[in-house]
């Protein structure tokens, strides 16, 4: 039976990959997988609203980038069109709130990093139209417009074409997401940024220090913006060796103490499904970034084990509105407050 707290939550999730399984299977399946293997997984869960991220595998970038770009953004419309009555996929906080009280799950486009642009800064208002409403301009390598983590020893930060972006971003309404990005372009963005951001999936690098989290100055920038730090649950960028639940808790933790509850949400990045459905089986254990990519945290390897989450929290002695609050509330707010609305709307 799911905890009581969590049921009467808002769960946000703003990182899931489960789009990269999705396309993986023939085009008039996408609708029926998505019911059939995901949709239960997000109910079991609680899920309120999630993020679906467009990840552009290495064998498509260059030359296939933009194509994958469009067919995952096409498919993501498909299974929210073939699931109508219980998702609705959305581009404003009105719409969000819409599907939430209708009973649907609020779906949310996301790029993770955008290969497909280029460095074509006017394809944001294209991809825009399409209906994607958060973005990161990098992933762990180097793009158009910025240097992913991966690439922190060049001290790169965001290029004229990136600086372009980001002003794009803000003109349109698209949520910018540091998740990814090198650790000068994200003191560049926070420099720069006039309206909040968001990290979409990252963890705290004072408690496990891998380039893929954030350091506690980035996460005060994060949250002096009105931004929301939303903590990944992989388990090698949480703790060299203690794969568990606590060492999650940990990172919600700090990120509370350093930026205040209210700039906390999750980020799972849940990928054990996603590889096992679209990587082949080989005899070598596969790695990525230097840490192993088939290690999770026990009974949270997908959407379902979401309520061990609030469990945890409770049991750190958590205020139940802290817990509501970083569960989900926070990130709602701050989809509510930028998805959609013009620079001039503010």
């Amino acid at each position: 039976m799911m905890n009581e707290l969590h049921r009467r939550a808002v769960v946000a999730d703003l990182h899931n990959d489960l789009l990269c399984a999705v396309v993986a299977r023939p085009v008039d399946h996408w609708a029926d997988f998505f019911r059939e293997r995901w949709l239960p997984q997000l109910r079991a869960g609680g899920v309120d609203i999630q993020a679906l991220p467009v990840f552009i595998e290495d064998s498509f970038r260059p030359e296939g980038a933009l194509r994958r770009t469009l067919r995952m953004i096409e498919a993501a419309h498909r299974l929210a069109a073939g699931n109508a009555d219980a998702v609705a996929l959305c581009e404003d906080g009105a719409q969000i709130d819409q599907a939430l009280a209708q009973g649907r799950i609020a779906l949310v486009l996301a790029l993770e990093s955008a290969p497909g642009a280029g460095e074509d800064v006017e394809l944001l208002e294209t991809l825009f139209r399409l209906g994607v409403r958060i973005a990161s301009l990098a992933h762990f390598g180097r793009t158009a417009f910025a240097d992913g983590s991966g690439e922190d020893g060049t001290g790169g930060r965001l290029t004229r074409a990136g600086v372009a972006a980001l002003a794009e971003m803000e003109r349109l309404g698209m949520l910018f997401d540091i998740s990814h990005l090198g650790a000068a372009g994200v003191e560049h963005v926070l420099e720069s940024a006039s309206r909040p951001v968001v990290a979409t999936h990252s963890s705290a690098r004072a408690l496990f220090d891998h380039h893929r989290n954030l350091s506690d100055e980035q996460i005060r920038g994060v949250a002096a913006g009105g931004g929301v730090v939303c903590v990944n649950f992989f388990a090698p960028y949480l703790h060299e060796s203690d794969y568990s639940i606590d060492r999650l808790v940990d990172h919600l933790e700090h990120v509370a103490g350093v930026a205040g509850v209210e700039h906390v949400g999750l980020g799972p990045d849940f990928i054990k499904e996603v590889l096992a459905d679209t990587t082949p089986p080989c005899c070598e254990r596969a790695f990525v970034e230097g840490v192993p990519a088939d290690a999770y945290l026990p009974g949270l390897t997908g959407p379902a084990g979401l309520p061990l989450v609030t469990e945890a929290l409770q049991r750190r002695g958590w205020p139940a509105g802290d817990i509501v609050a970083v569960l989900g509330e926070n990130a709602r707010r701050l989809l509510r407050e930028q998805l959609g609305r013009p620079a001039s709307a503010g």
